[in-house]
């Protein structure tokens, strides 16, 4: 009895020696869950805050940088800057080519148009060939953070008309354009670049600050946007005003291939 009693207390000791091993290794497996968790949260959120901090510093690039002026825009001799309402005329007096050129000073596209054929239009004009019509448009005005950047920016190219300065003013908002959906440059930023180019007027920052051409520039842009002559067909069936557009006549014409050639050869249309 004695030995079977033993074998039967040597079982059951055992079985509890194998029980709290399982327990004790569940117990770890539960430890090394819970670490596993914590890490991945820590990471995620390390992920997450890094990457509001990128985004919002990418959104705000340009709080607190100046826009470099341009040093290769240079106007000939007997070339002219009108303002007619809120249209800008640039050319020499009796240029036999005009083109009206519509463009938001925050679209991509109108950039890429400055970049491409801005050289060669203020070649153009140069020579006496070309009168190019500057519309400012506010198509984009809602999409700056925070809004409005395409409408400050369009009334200060706007005053810095009366000293000569438009197309000096107009390059450099393109060459260092924001980025849509980011912060524009503020009207401090805007009046500097005024400045930097070498505007003295006390009038230009009056100007600027007070927004003296805003309502004229909504004005001009919704009735662009009616104006049938401007529509354009896009991708997926649409159709309507858009920026950048070339107008020839009243008209808008295809910039495809080199249609400045076509405007001063008069085979463009």
């Amino acid at each position: 009895m004695g030995t079977v009693g033993e074998a039967a207390r040597k079982r059951q000791r055992q079985a509890q020696a194998a029980k709290s091993v399982a327990q004790a290794r569940g117990a770890s497996s539960d430890r090394n869950k819970i670490i596993a968790v914590v890490v991945a949260v820590v990471v995620v959120a390390a992920v997450v805050i890094g990457g509001v901090v990128w985004i919002n510093s990418s959104k705000n690039s340009t709080e607190g940088t100046a826009i470099a002026p341009t040093t290769s825009t240079t106007l000939g001799p007997g070339v002219v800057e009108k303002l007619d309402g809120v249209v800008v005329s640039v050319g020499k007096p009796g240029a036999p080519k005009t083109i009206d050129l519509y463009a938001d000073f925050l679209c991509p596209y109108c950039k890429q148009l400055q970049d491409t054929y801005g050289p060669k239009m203020e070649q153009a004009v140069n020579s006496g060939q070309l009168t190019v019509r500057y519309h400012m448009v506010t198509l984009l005005n809602e999409d700056s953070d925070p809004p409005g950047y395409s409408l400050d920016s369009a009334n200060a190219a706007l005053a810095a008309v009366s000293s000569q300065k438009f197309t000096a003013f107009h390059d450099a908002l393109f060459k260092s354009q924001p980025e849509e959906g980011g912060r524009g440059y503020d009207k401090a930023q805007l009046i500097k670049l005024g400045h930097d180019l070498g505007i003295t007027d006390p009038k230009f920052d009056q100007t600027v600050n007070a927004g003296t051409y805003d309502q004229q520039i909504q004005a001009a842009f919704q009735q662009t946007e009616n104006d049938p002559n401007l529509a354009q067909d896009f991708p997926n069936g649409a159709h309507g005003f858009g920026t950048p557009t070339v107008a020839v006549n009243g008209k808008a014409i295809s910039t495809q291939g080199d249609w400045l050639t076509g405007v001063l050869n008069g085979t463009g249309s």
